[in-house]
């Protein structure tokens, strides 16, 4: 009998194509199926919670699978991790009931993206932040945030190629955090994200905290569904797949 296993994953997406498998590239979700596939001799496929960009880091993406393993969690994640390269842990693994999924059970997400605001840059962990010399105004920033917290069509924001039925999405909470060091920390959670949607508000934000907009520009941006009149899509070395709640 096959069980349905929930898996929590922690990955740094350097190196990596983004979390879906791809034919001649190197991506998250091809990795652990190849440890399962040694670990059970099955071919396994698993459903992540939603694709994550190449470049983009978690703490928390979410994947379910079933199989026919009478391997318990403990061990099947321990055998995981000593499998995965070291860029991919698996930090939770469950049984859930036969209904759950990992993309379609999903109630939201939470992204965060970091921001490095200092004239002088940093060596250690400069694969994480995007660096921005020119101070930024937080206060611009946040008042810019609240025109996109709620249900909206998100076009304005939403990369080319995005496979949706729809392309409107409720943000349930969006905030912005100041951190001794000169980090930034802007948080996004949605009932779920078009492609590089959060990447784009943040490209728009930090315009709007650089004086380039105003946060009414902001709101004008989203009401217009037009992806030209919003800012440049954020380095994806600064974004996050924080946790997925269900």
């Amino acid at each position: 009998m096959k069980r349905n296993f929930k898996i929590v994953i922690e990955y740094d997406g350097t190196l990596y194509k983004g979390w879906q498998k791809q034919k001649s590239a190197k991506t998250i979700q091809e990795e652990i199926e190849k440890a399962l596939k040694i670990i059970t001799g099955k071919e396994i496929i698993i459903a992540g919670s939603g694709r994550t960009d190449a470049g983009v880091h978690s703490y928390g993406q979410t994947a379910s699978f079933f199989s026919g393993t009478k391997l318990e969690c403990k061990t099947l994640q321990k055998g995981l991790n000593a499998l995965l390269p070291k860029e991919i842990v698996i930090v939770e693994c469950s049984i859930e009931k036969n209904d759950f999924h990992a993309r379609y059970s999903a109630k939201s997400k939470i992204y965060h993206y970091r921001v490095l605001n200092s004239p002088i840059r940093r060596a250690i962990n400069r694969d994480y932040f995007l660096h921005i010399k020119k101070k930024l105004d937080i206060i611009k920033m946040k008042e810019a945030l609240n025109f996109i917290i709620g249900t909206y069509d998100f076009s304005a924001f939403e990369g080319a190629g995005s496979h949706r039925q729809s392309s409107v999405r409720t943000i349930l909470n969006a905030k912005i955090y100041e951190e001794d060091d000169g980090y930034i920390i802007f948080e996004l959670e949605a009932d779920g994200f078009l492609r590089y949607m959060a990447r784009n508000i943040v490209g728009t934000l930090i315009e709007a905290g650089a004086g380039k907009r105003t946060p009414e520009d902001f709101k004008n941006i989203l009401e217009s569904k037009d992806r030209s009149l919003a800012g440049k899509t954020a380095s994806a070395k600064g974004l996050f797949l924080m946790k997925v709640f269900y």
